[in-house]
């Protein structure tokens, strides 16, 4: 993705300093563009936990470099130890989105190759951080060259009129390390000059629609309007929604996803109004251990604070107000899951497929020899 036509990814080495990690905070977005610097896996957390990096790959990538960074800290005579320690602290930031939990595990058995030699571990901790980072990016550039088959096709009944696509949160570059899942084939489709439009579902509480999803279209020149979440349902009896894309979080080899709280609903006025509703992810999306998305899943609960403030621009800064009366208590389910019945299909770097058992088998035949 480009900002003001250069061109930025998520999540870097700092070019002059490789002991750093550099990031889009995007709590400021799309008001300022603060790049942040991240030097211990202490930050890295935090990055995680508070939302400063947020997206299922993005999560995963931040996770992997987190690893790096504990690897330069910790302590020649308890490396190891802290090393398990720096593991614990990065899964325990966010529950549901399973990319965490992969990037730290696949950084592990890195540290397992390296036996007692530190400064290989380092090294090679390093050198998967970036791995799982462009892999990232490439993942999410094959979700568009798959993706955009199923816009073409929309297209070519439409003889000439735009293809309208519903989205909602931010499964765009932003959530990634480039591209994006949800968002890839709509970049892929406009780079190929197919006329489009994108409803932008606001996504409360934080709002990752309105804030990111939506400055993100706007920098790739991707026409769309920010709609409030509970639009959705209207503009498909209406016959303004041809396709519904989402990311996911986390679905399971039984096609079970997920996603942003609101996601559920969602896929249930598609599935009343005969909309096709696709889930794009990477791979390392998917809980190979996970049958049952709504009862084996976690569901995040955030803060309720969330919930019962706003945070936006008044002219000169950014601020945070609060919506509720003083007193009234809040809950924050962070995700729902939708089920695979009205998934109408998963959208990977592989190909797409139904939300099945069979279709996820079909991809990823590896997966299923133990």
């Amino acid at each position: 993705m480009k900002v003001q036509g250069q061109h930025y990814r998520t999540i870097w080495l700092k070019a002059d300093d490789p002991t750093t990690v550099q990031i889009i905070d995007q709590r400021h977005l799309p008001h300022l563009f603060v790049i942040e610097d991240i030097r211990t896996v202490q930050e890295m957390a935090v990055a995680i936990r508070d939302m400063h990096v947020r997206g299922a790959g993005l999560i995963g990538a931040a996770a992997g470099f987190g690893m790096y960074l504990a690897a330069l800290a910790a302590p020649r005579d308890d490396f190891a130890a802290s090393m398990q320690a720096a593991s614990a602290h990065l899964r325990a930031t966010r529950p549901t989105a399973v990319n965490l939990e992969w990037a730290v595990s696949r950084q592990l058995q890195v540290l397992q190759s390296a036996g007692d030699d530190v400064e290989l571990a380092i090294a090679r901790l390093r050198q998967e951080a970036e791995a799982i980072a462009d892999e990232d990016a490439e993942f999410c550039r094959r979700i568009g060259e798959h993706g955009v088959s199923l816009i073409e096709a929309i297209a070519g009944r439409k003889n000439g009129e735009p293809v309208n696509i519903l989205t909602h949160c931010n499964a765009g570059w932003l959530a990634f390390v480039d591209y994006g899942t949800a968002t890839a084939p709509i970049y892929a489709a406009h780079d190929r000059g197919i006329p489009m439009h994108v409803w932008v579902d606001e996504t409360r509480p934080r709002n990752q629609g309105a804030r990111l999803t939506a400055w993100e279209l706007g920098q790739h020149g991707v026409s769309h309007h920010v709609i409030a979440d509970n639009v959705g349902g209207h503009l498909m009896q209406h016959g303004m929604v041809d396709l519904v894309i989402t990311g996911s979080d986390r679905t399971t080899y039984t096609g079970d996803v997920a996603n942003k709280i609101g996601t559920y609903l969602k896929a249930l006025a598609a599935r009343d109004n005969d909309i096709p509703f696709y889930v794009a992810l990477p791979s390392s999306t998917i809980d190979w251990q996970k049958r049952d998305g709504v009862h084996e899943i976690p569901i995040e609960q955030r803060d309720a604070t969330e919930v019962r403030t706003i945070r936006g621009w008044d002219g000169e800064q950014l601020r945070t107000v609060l919506l509720t009366p003083p007193h009234s208590p809040a809950v924050n389910y962070a995700f729902d899951v939708t089920p695979a019945r009205l998934v109408s299909g998963l959208i990977t770097e592989r190909g797409i497929c139904e939300a099945s058992e069979a279709g996820v088998r079909r991809l990823y035949p590896e997966k299923f020899t133990s």
